[in-house]
């Protein structure tokens, strides 16, 4: 598995955009842009058209701060 690191915004109603940057593990960036708007959409009760992904970073194991990652990727 990778480590990538994804930016965006999304709508939140209180607000006009809302941003958010987020590290996930996963074995291509098809499959990290799958899982963050499906996490993000759960989370948030948004629709993936309300989800707006900037971009998507592949990650250095040593670039990786989120514990998780860090487990899921092998480190």
């Amino acid at each position: 598995m990778k480590a990538f690191r994804v930016t965006g915004c999304y709508d939140d109603p209180r607000q006009k955009k809302q941003p958010f940057s987020i590290e996930m593990a996963a074995e291509d960036e098809a499959a990290v842009k799958e899982k963050c708007l499906s996490t993000i959409g759960s989370k948030h009760k948004l629709k993936r058209w309300q989800i707006d992904i900037a971009e998507i970073v592949e990650l250095s194991p040593d670039q990786v701060t989120n514990h998780v990652v860090k487990y899921q990727i092998g480190e």
